[in-house]
């Protein structure tokens, strides 16, 4: 990250306010929440477990999206050919300061400088002139996840980093309107994500053509409002038009035994969202995680003296999880105190706190905590199998209600 990004090199003893720093507070949250590190190469980040497991809880959903519109994954190289993104000049020009270049290979000068994949239209439009011969072998419609590279000069977690993890669609149509379809059915795909799963309410719309994406002929996006005030784009979804296939003689026989250059779209959706769940949701005491991507949706405390009462709780715990098998629950078993506890897993954002102890067990009975107002109740032992996941929808509807 960027110098002024990293205020301290050590452990984030305390997290600054929300109020006060905001910029500074982001940074704190994820360092001490463990979602991200700094890394030794210059505005790259570590992807720690808990933060790649957050990922994954937005990426799996977004994958499923992706497959039941017909879209299938592929993968391409990383590597493209310099001379490859000088064919479009208006995305070479938008990207170039961007490039990431690889001149050596083996010890010994490239005959081309090979540019780190900033993204992939130049590639893929390529690549497809061996496959689309015909009318018939459209539509093509292809996704892949992957990590990208582009030189940024000032560098957040999650937000705006030199190397970053992202899906990017790209897909080939016969007619405008097909392709202006697929622009609209994607970007509403990103709309779901953010409000259904990530809790983040999003306006939608077309960036004005300064914003454009580099050598599109439109692009729409969502954005939302972060808890700063500022409103933070998560999905971008672009209408190419022929620009791209003419540039690179990419054409099929059409209908009428012509040749024509098919209308391409291209879309994607990035590790910034991991960022923007932080920044709707979060508070002074760290993360407010959305339960439907939580890594633990619902983490038990055991609460005794000794190993008879730990015994106890253990022999109650073993069906109080048989009840919640379909719930992401992590039992804190570990030597620390339970106010430690109880504060470090505010900070990570579990949504649910079920707390347990030997007076509970006595009365049938568990405490449960809400991440979002720490509202607590009680709930017989035996009716958390059917009372938490109520409580989880709880919490989702009114994370989006307050975002």
């Amino acid at each position: 990250m960027a110098d002024d990004d990293k205020p301290q090199s050590g452990f984030v003893k305390e997290i600054r306010k929300q109020s006060q720093d905001f910029p500074g507070w982001y940074n704190d949250v994820v360092r001490k929440a463990q979602l991200a590190d700094n890394s030794p190469v210059a505005g790259t980040m570590i992807v720690r477990p808990y933060g790649y497991a957050l990922w994954e809880n937005i990426r799996d959903p977004l994958d499923g999206l992706i497959k039941e519109t017909g879209h299938e994954n592929w993968y391409f190289p990383a590597l493209i050919p310099l001379s490859f993104l000088q064919k479009e000049k208006d995305h070479v020009a938008g990207f170039e300061p961007e490039f990431q270049l690889v001149t050596k290979g083996g010890g010994k000068d490239l005959e081309e400088p090979l540019v780190l994949r900033p993204t992939s239209e130049t590639m893929i439009a390529t690549v497809l002139r061996d496959y689309v011969q015909s009318y018939r072998d459209l539509p093509v419609l292809t996704n892949q996840w992957n990590n990208v590279f582009r030189w940024e000069l000032r560098t957040r977690f999650f937000l705006r980093t030199r190397e970053f993890l992202w899906q990017e669609g790209h897909t080939f149509h016969e007619t405008a309107a097909e392709a202006e379809e697929e622009v609209a059915k994607m970007l509403d795909c990103y709309r779901r994500i953010a409000e259904e799963w990530c809790a983040i309410p999003v306006l939608t719309g077309r960036k004005s053509d300064s914003e454009k994406f580099a050598g599109a002929q439109y692009s729409t996006a969502i954005e939302g409002m972060m808890m700063d005030g500022k409103a933070l784009q998560m999905g971008t979804s672009h209408y190419f038009g022929e620009n791209f296939t003419r540039a690179y003689d990419l054409t099929y026989t059409g209908r009428t035994n012509e040749r024509q250059y098919p209308h391409s779209t291209s879309w994607g959706m990035s590790t910034r969202m991991v960022g923007a769940v932080v920044m709707a949701h979060g508070d002074d005491s760290g993360l407010q995680l959305p339960p439907r991507i939580a890594p633990v949706q619902v983490v038990i405390i055991p609460i005794f003296r000794g190993d008879a009462e730990r015994s106890q709780i253990e022999t109650a715990l073993r069906q109080v999880r048989a009840d919640l098998e379909d719930i992401r629950v992590k039992v804190d078993w570990r030597d620390e105190r339970p106010g430690f506890k109880f504060n470090e897993w505010e900070l990570k954002g579990v949504p649910l706190r079920i707390e347990v102890g030997p007076r509970d067990l006595a009365k049938g009975e568990a405490t449960v905590v809400r991440r979002l107002n720490r509202a607590k109740q009680t709930i017989p032992l035996g009716e958390l199998g059917v009372a938490i996941p109520a409580l989880l929808e709880e919490v989702q509807e009114a994370l989006f209600k307050r975002a």
